[in-house]
């Protein structure tokens, strides 16, 4: 059995945001996603991503106005970002079609949906469960830092139900 990849969540300065640098390609906008779009797009979450990550885009449809940003090119979706899912002031997940990755469409949705965030009178982001491979796109892209203690275990996601691995039995109970 492998170990879990260790995992953190980081802060992020709202009042300190990066500009936006480079365009991204004529055919791809990010926009907030509308109420009526919440099962396309939490659907191809779960198809893209996971069901967990599709649950907490759907809470992100809850808010007023709605917390979650989509990249779109050719009337799909190929990523998302949102926030205030699983507590106040956090982010994520967030998540790009693995064709689209590299192409800046990552960064755009984080600084769109942080800016908004400050918009909204946040101060500061809570990026939450960040794999140590991530920190670093976090920490270059929004001077994001590591939050001591706080991974999955003692965090704000402790205690947090994870879906059980396929059994390899008929799935019979035999008690």
């Amino acid at each position: 059995m492998t170990q879990p990849e260790s995992c953190q969540d980081m802060l992020v300065k709202l009042y300190d945001l990066p500009l936006k640098q480079n365009t991204l390609s004529c055919d791809l906008h990010i926009r907030r996603a509308k109420v009526p779009e919440k099962t396309q797009v939490c659907e191809w979450v779960k198809h893209t991503f996971s069901q967990g990550w599709s649950d907490e885009c759907q809470s992100a449809f809850s808010g007023h106005p709605v917390h979650c940003f989509v990249a779109i090119e050719k009337n799909r979706p190929i990523g998302f970002c949102v926030y205030d899912a699983i507590a106040k002031g956090t982010v994520g997940p967030i998540g790009v079609d693995k064709d689209y990755r590299g192409q800046g469409v990552g960064r755009h949705l984080l600084i769109t949906t942080l800016e908004d965030m400050r918009t909204q009178g946040y101060a500061y982001a809570i990026l939450g469960w960040v794999s140590r491979k991530n920190q670093v796109f976090y920490e270059k892209t929004v001077h994001a830092q590591a939050i001591e203690g706080s991974d999955p275990q003692t965090g704000m996601y402790k205690g947090l139900l994870m879906p059980s691995p396929p059994s390899i039995s008929s799935g019979h109970s035999t008690s």
